[in-house]
């Protein structure tokens, strides 16, 4: 698959596969705030392509030019993908990672 095809901006809410917290999308949102944890749908970011469905574990938190990043790994198939840490998050959780 084209891994450089454009973000496809989709609005949606969704119920976290891990702690079951309510989510109210904004477009860009592709992880829950609160456990940050996510789910493999994307083949390309907003797409809803992806067959796997697999739950990704935050497994990593990195700090480039200011801006803090998490790593997920989808624990089906192995895929990692990394994505900004937004405002809303829960920055403790991104702490303990």
């Amino acid at each position: 698959m084209d891994q450089t095809k454009n973000f496809q901006r989709k609005i949606e809410n969704f119920k976290c596969g891990n702690c079951g917290n309510l989510v109210i999308g904004n477009g860009f949102t592709n992880h829950c705030p609160k456990c940050l944890w996510s789910k493999h749908v994307d083949v390309n970011p907003g797409d809803r392509e992806e067959i796997c469905g697999g739950m990704m574990k935050p497994i990593s938190v990195k700090l480039e030019n200011g801006e803090y990043f998490i790593t997920h790994k989808c624990m089906q198939c192995g895929f990692e993908r990394r994505k900004k840490v937004e405002k809303e998050d829960d920055f403790d959780e991104v702490i303990k990672i």
